[in-house]
């Protein structure tokens, strides 16, 4: 996008815009025809587009992999004997094992900084790519890991692939999906993230029988199975239309969203569709020129500068309040407490009086909830919208914090006492998974996706994703000593932030159910003074007249036009 340069046409049709004020777009939506049924019946009816959004979703199961393989790996007695610095005697040992699970966030964080540019620069699908090979290398030095050093070194690595593929994923489905199975399938990456947990924790707790170092390594290895199958898929899934679009390369662009959408070329919905896309990325292609005069040369520094920009690009006019949202929503995702309690529950259920089994059996019994709950928002996500799945999300998971806040502040010196009380504890933390799962889990994954306007969602799209890492490593270093030192008190916490949650959604978290990307302008209210309005209208005028004459590809006229 960056290289396209200000020509006499493009000046010609500025000043269009000035001889005629009154031209007005109207609210896109109102008059869109869908492609087809929203929710799950209409993911069945586009089994490609499931197909491809379900494939590239491996990338996120690589992350609930590492969660589930992290929380019982923690507790077995191969792996303290090999690292016993995250030891329970050890000094220090809280801190280390904080060290140790939050090191792949930390890594993440990383990578979705730097896949944002990644994604722009090579395509969304080939990004997945490079993010694939950096996992396997990672996963290789974990199963390998001789030390405790190596071992942090190595969660690093394959963190930095984690984040590459947790951002890039949800992108790509939102840039091929039809609007109205668009969260549909944006649950897919959650969901194969919960899958992946469970896969994982029943896993080690197989091979925690195993009497020597395998025990643990194995569970490592096996994590290279899944991101080798996808590295595999990569050439035959489709370029994303909207990236399409922004290279110029708009027939293919074309071909590509007929596929998707599995219509003619000829039906107006994709036409349409195709307009929209072609304007929006005409549109930030003006808008860059106009903000960074001094980076149209083409050149490599200009382009470097051009990706430096664009990353702040998303706090300016247009975009902030979208950045904000995105930012938002993963921080109170992940303050939440959910991946406490994945990456903890053992410790979580010791707290409440259960013996070592039952914790690792409980453990594994919350990672199923919120499966459970994360099929059901296949459905719920698309037919509720998603401010109400919000609300409703913030109000429960509160709750259920503050009821089991309450119940150990009074009882937990002495559960065996009290064992229904202990037992009430556990029945409202797998109240909360279930909340989590239908609701705060696959909501702060998918909006951030769907968002940001076409030039800057990969670079939003990065925010969000590194807010996610680098709150999740916070998160991932406070628990241990937070459940050491305070025990109820950690409950208490989470709840104050599941309150705050409720309270930011309310004034800041716009609806976008059933919207197109290109519409998100009109849900922001961000992009609709008078002078933006008509600018729209003009670039859209101009591409409709160049469509309807051109013979044969005439879209790749306007490009070089604008």
């Amino acid at each position: 996008m960056g290289e396209t340069k200000s020509t006499p046409e493009s000046e010609h049709l500025e000043s269009n815009v000035k001889e005629d004020p009154s031209t007005v777009i109207p609210d896109p939506g109102e008059d869109r025809q869908p492609y087809g049924a929203p929710g799950l019946s209409g993911v069945l009816a586009n089994k490609y587009v499931a197909t491809c959004a379900a494939f590239a979703t491996l990338g996120g199961a690589m992350f609930g992999y590492d969660q589930g393989v992290v929380s019982v790996t923690l507790t077995m007695d191969q792996f303290l004997e090999t690292f016993p610095e995250v030891g329970a005697d050890a000094a220090g040992g809280g801190f280390q094992k904080g060290i140790l699970t939050a090191m792949i966030e930390l890594g993440a964080l990383i990578g979705a900084m730097n896949q944002g540019w990644i994604a722009d620069k090579i395509s969304r699908k080939w990004s997945i790519f490079v993010a694939v090979w950096i996992f396997v290398f990672g996963s290789a030095l974990q199963t390998g890991a001789m030390n405790f050093q190596m071992l942090v070194g190595a969660r690093f690595v394959g963190g930095i692939g984690v984040g590459m593929l947790a951002m890039v994923a949800p992108l790509y489905i939102s840039e091929i999906a039809p609007p109205e199975i668009r969260g549909t399938l944006l649950v897919m990456q959650e969901l194969s993230i919960v899958a992946a947990i469970v896969v994982a924790f029943y896993i080690t707790y197989a091979t925690r029988f195993i009497p020597n170092e395998w025990s643990w390594r194995l569970p490592f290895l096996i994590q290279i199975i899944p991101a080798l199958v996808l590295g595999a898929g990569i050439p035959f899934l489709p370029y994303s239309p909207r990236w399409l679009a922004s290279r110029g390369r708009d027939e293919e662009a074309l071909q590509v969203l007929c596929k998707l959408r599995k219509v003619e070329a000829t039906d107006p919905r994709v036409l349409q569709e195709w307009v929209d896309i072609r304007s929006e990325a005409v549109y930030c292609t003006e808008v860059g020129i106009l903000r960074h005069p001094n980076c149209q040369d083409g050149s490599y520094s200009s382009r470097a500068m051009l990706h430096v920009w664009s990353y702040l690009d998303c706090f300016h006019k247009g975009c902030w309040k979208r950045t904000h949202v995105g930012i938002g929503l993963l921080f109170f995702q992940q303050f939440g407490g959910v991946n406490a309690l994945i990456y903890y529950s053992p410790s979580l259920f010791e707290g409440m009086g259960l013996d070592y089994e039952m914790q690792l059996n409980m453990s594994g019994v919350v990672n199923i909830c919120q499966l459970v709950a994360c099929l059901w928002a296949l459905w719920g996500m698309d037919k509720f919208g998603r401010r109400p799945l919000l609300f409703g999300g913030a109000t429960c998971m509160a709750i259920a914090h503050l009821i089991i806040a309450v119940l150990m502040s009074q009882y937990q010196s002495d559960w065996p006492s009290y064992p229904v009380q202990a037992w009430v504890c556990v029945a409202f933390l797998l109240v909360f998974m279930l909340t989590y799962g239908a609701t705060w889990g696959p909501i702060p994954w998918a909006m951030p996706a769907e968002i940001f306007p076409s030039a800057l969602r990969a670079k939003g799209m990065a925010y969000s994703t590194m807010s996610a890492w680098l709150n999740n490593f916070i998160i991932g270093l406070i628990t241990p000593p937070l459940i050491q030192t305070t025990g109820y008190g950690t409950y208490v916490f989470f709840c104050l932030f599941c309150a705050l949650s409720f309270v930011w959604c309310w004034f800041f978290v716009p609806e976008t159910k059933g919207r197109t990307l290109e519409e998100m302008d009109v849900v922001f209210k961000d992009n609709s003074s008078s002078e933006e309005k008509r600018q729209r209208a003009r670039i859209e005028a101009t591409i409709w007249a160049l469509a309807d004459n051109r013979p044969n590809g005439g879209f790749a006229d306007v490009h070089k036009m604008i």
